[in-house]
């Protein structure tokens, strides 16, 4: 049972982020916390998302992403030799669901060549633009890859570090794509996208995973996540 914050505060630079990718671990919004590490709200209410190995330890999640449908579609999209390499449930809680700044996945799931990740993203409630819908900007996905999230050495601290910097971008250049509820988003790994801050009353969640292509692609050795020989990246 979780009754404090677990480790730093800082997602991305600490043991239990490093060591999620295959566990199911719970990730909370900022600001929730008390300078001694309690919530300030019900537990519930400050989840800001749970990962990164849904998709291969909870039953539900593995057979949704599992599933005849989505085999069909990765083989659609002509994904040769599929393999699932993280998953997130995402809250986006009312009133304090954190904004996610422009960004490509690509930073975070890096690839040799940089072509081979595709987002799956299923909207469980509806994403509207008021409770933070996700934003893209059109064929952005040509573009190179300006920033990535690499491991420090061991000797360093924090444990992770960006190489390269996101080039700034207009507001005017995102397109808002409201879902309903049920629906699937597939987007490249190398498109820029953002979602706003959740100022509404009701929840924006969603389940995402993530594919590579492993043929004649290679997951890069620096990436935070890495496959663990208790989980190697399972094959979709």
């Amino acid at each position: 049972m979780i009754t404090k914050m677990p480790s730093s505060p800082a997602q991305g630079s600490n043991d239990y982020f490093l060591s999620s990718g295959d566990k199911i671990r719970f990730f909370f919004e900022k600001e929730v916390f008390t300078k001694e590490g309690d919530f300030i709200i019900p537990k519930e209410r400050a989840v800001n998302k749970i990962g990164h190995a849904l998709h291969a330890l909870d039953p539900v999640f593995k057979e949704i992403t599992h599933s005849l449908k989505i085999k069909d579609t990765a083989k659609a999209l002509q994904i040769n030799k599929p393999v699932v390499v993280q998953s997130m449930y995402i809250f986006k809680q009312p009133g304090i669901g954190g904004e996610v700044t422009p960004h490509q996945d690509a930073t975070f799931l890096h690839t040799e060549p940089m072509q081979c990740i595709t987002g799956f993203w299923f909207a469980v409630e509806d994403a509207t633009e008021e409770n933070g819908c996700l934003q893209f900007i059109p064929g952005s996905h040509r573009n190179e890859i300006t920033r990535r999230l690499v491991r420090s050495l061991p000797t360093e601290y924090p444990k992770t570090k960006f190489l390269g910097q996101e080039r700034d971008y207009l507001d005017e250049e995102f397109v808002k794509l409201p879902a309903i509820k049920g629906s699937l988003v597939i987007f490249d790994g190398r498109v820029v996208h953002k979602s706003n801050m959740n100022t509404s009353n009701r929840s924006r969640q969603a389940y995402v995973f993530h594919i590579m292509d492993s043929q004649d692609c290679m997951w890069s050795k620096d990436n935070w996540m890495q496959p663990s020989v208790a989980l190697p990246f399972p094959a979709l």
